[in-house]
Formats: C-alpha cells, structure tokens, sequence
C-alpha cells in the first residue's frame, strides 16, 4: 500500500527491494543458501526512492507495530542519514505520509 500511495503521488522512481539470500534445493536435496554478492549491504530498507526535486535518496523500512528493526538496519538507518539521505521506519502508510512524502 505504500508503493501504491507513492504512485498515486507521482514519484516514478521508487521501488520494492529485496535483501535476503536466496535458497534452493542442491543436487542431494539439501536446502542451501547463496552467499550474498560481494558489497551487497545487509540491512537495506525495504523501499528505496529517490526523489525528483533534490535527488536525495529515501529508505522505508516497513514493520508491522510489534516488529523491530535488526541491528543491521539500525546500522544503514545510521549511514544513510550520515549521507544524507532519509530514512522512515513506516508501520503504515500514514507514516510515510507524516515524513511529508
């Protein structure tokens, strides 16, 4: 619901974005996990968008009201902000809407 809010609102540059090891099932029948790729970044918010006036980079992380973030996402909450990019823990899509998006 908070992707489709974001279209509604005409930001074209948004998306969804995975982040977990990807598992399959090897020769023996074992469930096996890829290796994450070299650089990739644990922790990455779930929707990335990068906006169209000033090009900053947002991150959404999205929780349901019991969740809580990992470490790991506290760790990019804290680089991303360094950087200056903004970072929103939405539990819905008011949230998104109070971080004036």
């Amino acid at each position: 619901s908070i992707l489709d809010y974001l279209k509604l609102k005409g930001y074209r540059c948004c998306w969804r974005q995975n982040n977990t090891a990807i598992s399959y099932v090897d020769a023996h029948g074992a469930r096996r996990f890829r290796a994450m790729p070299a650089y990739a970044r644990r922790g990455l918010p779930d929707i990335l968008l990068v906006h169209p006036k000033d090009g900053r980079l947002y991150g959404i992380e999205v929780k349901t009201n019991a969740g809580r973030q990992s470490e790991d996402q506290k760790a990019f909450e804290r680089d991303m902000t360094a950087a200056n990019g903004v970072y929103i823990l939405a539990r819905s899509v008011d949230d998104v809407i109070a971080a004036r998006l």
